[in-house]
């Protein structure tokens, strides 16, 4: 669990902006923590230290995913994988369509780079409805490999994002609650 004093200093930093990017919704800016070097150390310190010794490779959620994941993974020193748009990586891909509010989308990760039975940490910056972190999950069970655990900065629990995730049986984690 986070230190209360990382706690403080990144409901410090992020900055909330009502109505955006439409009305009702508050979204949390977490860029201002990449202007602070030390703050953003100490948040990969954080996540690391939960799947140090637990995991054989981090999957990182376009775009956002990547701020946070690609150094957790440096950290733990295990490859990094990129979960992707449809249609941004080159084949071959493998591909998990899932559901939104308003029609679906397809997520892809280039064939090969998971491996089965590999032990993997999906990350994201944000757990909202978890719609596409399930999906993220389903993509890494079809390669044959296990999803161990979850990071994200920040959760939302009234969306119940973290319910969604419960059927996986990993270890689910945020830093910050909202």
């Amino acid at each position: 669990m986070a230190s209360q004093e990382l706690i403080k200093r990144l409901e410090q930093t992020i900055e909330n902006i009502p109505d955006f990017p439409i009305p009702g919704i508050q979204f949390k800016d977490i860029s201002p923590i990449f202007l602070d070097p030390k703050l953003y150390e100490d948040v990969i310190t954080e996540l690391a230290a939960f799947s140090k010794g637990k995991i054989d490779a981090v999957c990182g959620i376009e775009s956002r995913g990547y701020l946070f994941g690609i150094a957790i993974a440096v950290a733990l020193e295990v490859p990094f994988i990129l979960i992707r748009k449809a249609g941004k990586l080159p084949p071959p891909v493998a591909s998990e369509k899932y559901d939104l509010e308003y029609g679906s989308a397809i997520i892809e990760t280039r064939e090969g780079q998971i491996k089965k039975g590999q032990r993997i940490l999906i990350h994201d910056d944000l757990l909202a409805t978890g719609g596409t972190t399930e999906a993220a999950a389903k993509l890494v069970e079809k390669q044959g490999a296990t999803v161990s655990q979850f990071s994200f900065l920040i959760g939302l629990k009234n969306l119940e994002g973290h319910e969604k995730l419960k059927k996986f049986n990993a270890e689910i984690y945020n830093i910050l609650e909202f």
